[in-house]
């Protein structure tokens, strides 16, 4: 490394080098030598202690970070990926190439990491979107993708983005969480959760609502470990992240974006299309967002019970509001006859929130009843009721209200309401009695 008069802090002095071991390890590759990944890590150790300023100036703890920086540089998602890797955090979010936050155990912080230059940040954005064949590009500025661990990212380009390249990146944990997970983080009660597994056994057609972050995707992974495994499941997202583990006969369909021609795009709409020629016994839609919900209610109502799929809103009721306007928005169709539609289709309204302390919770339980003077009924079967906080943590339970009054289904399959029954935090489906 060059020498000089001045004595480098230690970041300096780290980020000095990282940038010297990375530069020389990268004049050493020829273009296209397809470097083995453990060559290349003894490649850049040989590099790095190369430098009698490297070597006696740090720590061995430190040479092994600025090692692996630069491994995951050429290999990695450079600057990401200790972030991608970390078990503790649960979202990343890149405003630009020098500005980063992240949540870790339901708080956000700001990290003091970057990229090189915003060039590097979109050669990272590129190598993420090619792996799940999506296009990115000043025509194409908005796009979702997913990592190989499964990990939702969502990108968004200048100009719509102001600041330079944004990432988020929402990580989901290795092994999906159980219901049994749940009950033990206090995100519900043991008596909602014994109900919610009878329902899904019992084939009730179930929306899970709630606002962003607030833990859908992870509670509709947890209630489907409830499907009983002899069923044929069509899962279908804008996005695969879905971590459904318990039914061997599982089809997972993910939409297409269009390609620079503005051809060949895959929608929500179009998969449902499709999923309804396959045989299912049960549809999951990650996500509804617009006139798709049509088609998912009308899967409802012919015939393909049990289905589960979520939605955005700020409660129950909204989401009766939400549905009716994202089935307006793609159908000409009276509004008495998408009420009619949805209150036929969905059984359950479960709706969740992220509270002030960082927790994800169930606030209430919803039982769609039917129509009352043109409108859409709902029957509070649980509600979350807050009696304070302890210790900076918001303490409450989630009170039973009513009794589930349409018990047809129950009927049907032969199951009766887990009163006396234990929750199965292992995923099994509720058993008839």
């Amino acid at each position: 490394m060059k020498d000089s008069t001045a004595v480098p802090s230690v970041p300096e002095a780290i980020d000095e080098a990282y940038a010297w071991t990375r530069q020389r390890v990268r004049d050493s590759l020829e273009w296209g030598d397809p470097v083995p990944d453990e060559a290349l890590m003894a490649r850049i150790e040989q590099t790095l202690f190369s430098s009698f300023q490297a070597a006696g100036q740090f720590t061995s703890e430190v040479l092994e970070q600025i090692v692996k920086r630069v491994y995951y540089s050429f290999r990695g998602l450079d600057a990401l990926q200790p972030l991608v890797d970390d078990p503790e955090i649960t979202e990343i979010m890149i405003n630009s190439h020098q500005e980063c936050f992240i949540e870790r155990k339901g708080r956000v912080e700001r990290l003091e990491i970057g990229f090189e230059d915003e060039e590097k940040l979109e050669d990272v954005i590129q190598a993420v979107v090619s792996q799940v064949n999506r296009v990115v590009n000043e025509s194409s500025p908005i796009v979702d993708a997913r990592l190989p661990d499964g990990s939702r990212v969502h990108v968004v380009l200048p100009p719509i983005a102001l600041k330079g390249p944004t990432v988020t990146i929402r990580k989901f944990p290795a092994e999906p969480m159980k219901m049994g997970d749940l009950i033990r983080l206090g995100a519900l009660s043991e008596q909602a959760a014994l109900l919610l597994q009878t329902l899904v056994a019992a084939k009730f057609n179930i929306f899970i609502s709630g606002g962003t972050g607030s833990g859908k995707t992870t509670f509709l992974n947890a209630l489907s470990q409830y499907i009983p495994r002899q069923e044929r499941v069509i899962t279908i997202e804008d996005a695969a992240e879905l971590q459904i583990r318990t039914v061997p006969n599982l089809v997972s369909l993910e939409t297409r974006n269009s390609n620079t021609e503005g051809k060949g795009a895959v929608t929500i709409r179009d998969l449902i299309r499709a999923s309804l020629r396959m045989r299912p016994d049960r549809i999951v839609v990650g996500e509804v967002r617009g006139a798709e919900a049509l088609d998912m209610l009308q899967a409802m109502n012919t015939g393909h019970e049990g289905s589960l799929s979520t939605g955005h809103s700020n409660g129950p009721a909204d989401m009766i509001s939400r549905l009716e306007t994202m089935v307006l928005s793609g159908a000409n169709l009276p509004v008495e006859v998408v009420r009619r539609q949805i209150a036929s289709a969905i059984d359950i309204i479960v709706h969740l929130a992220r509270l002030r302390d960082g927790s994800r919770k169930v606030m209430e339980i919803s039982e769609v009843i039917g129509l009352q003077d043109g409108e859409v009924l709902l029957a509070p079967l649980f509600r979350f009721e807050e009696s304070g906080t302890e210790e900076g943590q918001v303490a409450g339970r989630l009170a039973a209200l009513h009794m589930l009054r349409d018990r047809h289904k129950l009927a049907m399959a032969g199951l009766r309401l887990p009163e006396d029954k234990e929750v199965h935090a292992d995923g099994e489906a509720a058993q008839g009695g």
